[in-house]
Formats: structure tokens, sequence, C-alpha cells
């Protein structure tokens, strides 16, 4: 019998709020933090529209440390340190090897990457920045994670687009179920608004020019955002053995690929990560009350997910809850997934459904229960969490009461 692992704190930052339980509220009261983005270095983008942290909290990392980090990974020991404050674990001489870190991100340290963009080639200044290779490898959040923390176990990056933080969660769980270690910081970071990247999105296509309205028939595609969000996992019996309270348990992990095209999705490789999570859970269909679908609010996406949905869930399909929390934190890409784990966590322990904001017009080819606008009382035993990225690469995560 495989371990079981379980989530004993959670960490966020994100334009919602500077915290976990602030992004609770925000999510809950179905607020949406997506708006014009205050950065004049974007004069000559056409979609000028994002989720960005207004200011980040007063945090107190140590300034040798920040110099050395690109914005997401900042985000990123941002909130692994509060996950692991509430957790109540710290490191030390007898379990600081039985202890890692994995991050998931989808781009890198573009921050960096554009300044030095800039300075070599617009100011004219003959080298790049002393830490700037540690600062934009996509591995760089999880080695900061690890060093202010004092995790010396399994440490490493995760990256798959869209799909980084739950890729990154599901890699910790078979940390555990293996042995490997007994605590895992684990979640996703991304900090994506810098011109660079975003005219690259707008090549796309597929940016909305005011907001984000997964389902809703009138969606005109996704709007980024950038934040941070970490969980602390570790085995059932080494929670029960040091009193830990334990948020909810993580029951399976579902993964796939569509192997098919790199941008476009298929039904088939959504579907199937969806009942391989299941089977790993041990759950059936009609166990699952919530779910907080990728939901990205393109035309595309928002249809194959329903399908893949009512695919797998049948009949059960009209009584799921189903909801978007990006209509409110955007997409941030790597850092979707653990921002999401927030959402299913917290809808576990209040049994409360966060709505999708910003819905207008229903959909036929979208008619689940999205929870339009209004959070939605509802006792949730088990929730999933959809990522579903470029390079068709699935990822589901499946949450439950413990």
């Amino acid at each position: 019998m495989q371990k079981r692992v379980v989530i004993t704190g959670i960490g966020g930052i994100c334009g919602l709020g500077n915290d976990a339980p602030a992004i609770w509220d925000a999510m809950r009261a179905g607020r949406s933090a997506i708006g014009p983005i205050d950065n004049p270095s974007l004069h000559d983008l056409k979609v000028k529209t994002g989720c960005e942290i207004k200011q980040l909290p007063d945090h107190g990392i140590d300034r040798k440390q920040v110099v050395s980090m690109d914005r997401f990974s900042l985000l990123a020991v941002i909130a692994a340190r509060e996950a692991m404050r509430q957790s109540g674990l710290t490191a030390h001489a007898d379990n600081t090897y039985r202890m890692g870190a994995i991050v998931g991100i989808g781009v890198a340290g573009f921050e960096t990457i554009e300044e030095n963009y800039r300075a070599i080639l617009l100011e004219g200044r003959n080298r790049a920045a002393i830490f700037t290779v540690p600062k934009v490898m996509p591995g760089a959040a999880a080695g900061q994670v690890s060093m202010a923390l004092g995790l010396r176990g399994p440490v490493f990056g995760a990256t798959s687009a869209c799909s980084s933080a739950n890729h990154a969660i599901s890699s910790a769980v078979d940390q555990i179920r293996l042995g490997r270690a007994d605590v895992m910081v684990a979640g996703g970071t991304e900090a994506p608004l810098v011109w660079g990247v975003l005219k690259g999105w707008e090549a796309l296509r597929v940016l909305s020019p005011d907001t984000c309205r997964p389902f809703s028939a009138d969606r005109a595609g996704l709007v980024l955002g950038e934040g941070a969000g970490m969980a602390v996992l570790e085995s059932y019996d080494h929670a029960m053995a040091r009193g830990a309270t334990i948020l909810a348990e993580i029951a399976g992990v579902g993964l796939s690929a569509d192997a098919s095209d790199i941008v476009a999705p298929t039904v088939e490789g959504p579907e199937a990560a969806l009942r391989f999570c299941l089977a790993d859970a041990g759950l059936n269909p009609e166990d699952i009350d919530y779910l907080n679908a990728h939901g990205t609010g393109t035309k595309a996406n928002d249809q194959i997910e329903t399908a893949a949905i009512k695919r797998v869930f049948g009949d059960h399909a009209r009584s799921l809850s189903v909801s978007s929390t990006k209509s409110m934190h955007a997409h941030c890409l790597g850092a979707s997934g653990g921002l999401e784990m927030i959402a299913c966590v917290m809808a576990i322990r209040d049994g409360i459904v966060p709505p999708t904001a910003n819905y207008r017009e229903p959909d036929p080819e979208c008619d689940l229960d999205v929870t339009p606008n209004t959070a939605r009382e509802r006792k949730v035993r088990a929730a999933l969490s959809n990522s579903f990225a470029f390079g068709g690469t699935n990822a589901v995560l499946a949450f439950k009461a413990v």
C-alpha cells in the first residue's frame, strides 16, 4: 500500500493578495484583480491587461539572497516561507536531508533577461550583470526555496508550461511515496509581465483585450498574471506523529500527453489525465464535488475541457460544481496550479466553491455548472484541479478531506 500524502501548510502571492488567506478571501468574494498593467516599459503593446502584484509585502528576506533572485524566485520563496510557517515545521540537523522542494516554472527569469538585453543593446553596456545565469535558470526557484528553508533532500525544478505547478506537486508526491523524503515543499511560480514575454503571447492572438471570462459565450481570450502558490506536503504518518494540523490529502495524480500539436489541445489527453487521477485516488466520478478547471477563457480550451469533463463524469457532470479561478487571478502560467491548489484545499476546508467571475452569457458548448459570479456553499469531500498545457502536457490532482 502506497504512502498517503497530506498538506499541512499553504502559501501564496498574486494580484488577489500577498498571502493565502487574502487570496482565498478574494476568491470567495468573486473579486477579480485583473486590470491595466502599471509598467511604463510596455509602451508598444496592443494588450496591456494583466493581473499584477501591486506591492510586494515586507518579506524580510536577506538582501544577499534577494540580489541573486529574479522576481519569479522571490515570489516562490515568499509563498514557501508562508506555507512552512503554517505547517509548523523547521529544518534542523536531524531532518534536513529528509525535506526537499520542487517548484514549477513555465517560462524562466525573463525580468533578468530583459534587463540585460536593455542594458547591453539599448544602453551600450559591455557586460551582463554578474548573477544573470543563476537568476534566469528555471531551476533557480527550487534552489532558492531550499536555501531559504534549509532543505537538503530532493530539490529540483519542473517545467511544462501551464502544467508546471501540478507536475511539481505530483513529483513531490512521488518523492514521499517512494520514501526519498518525509516532507516536500512544492508548487509553482511565475513573473511573466515583462515586455518580451507579453509580445510573444500577443503574437499568438489569444490575449483578451479586457478581462478573462471562462466558459462565457462572449469570452475573448486569456489574461496573464504573476504569482506563486506553494504547499508543504508530508506523509500522513509523519504528520500524525508530530500532531500536525492536516489541511487536506493529495489523494491522486493523473498525467498524460496529447502527442498531437504544440498549441492545439485534444479531448483525449485531458480525458485520460482525469481518468488516471480518479483511478490513482481510488475515487469514482460521483465522489468529486468540485473541479477547479483549467478554464483559460479561450474559445477552444473551454469547449474541449467541457467535453473531456462530460466524457469522464457522465451524468454526474450535471451535479458537479466547476469554476475557473483564472477569472480572478488570471493565467499565471507555471504558478496557476499552485494558486488553484489553494482554491481546492480551502473549498474542502470551508465548504465553499469559489466562483467563475466575469461570467455574462451561457455557452451551449460549455453547459456545466460553472458557479457563475457568486461563490456557493457546498460540502466538498473531494476536489480535482486541472492543468492542461501547450505541448499537450496534462496534469490533474485530486484532493480530499481527511
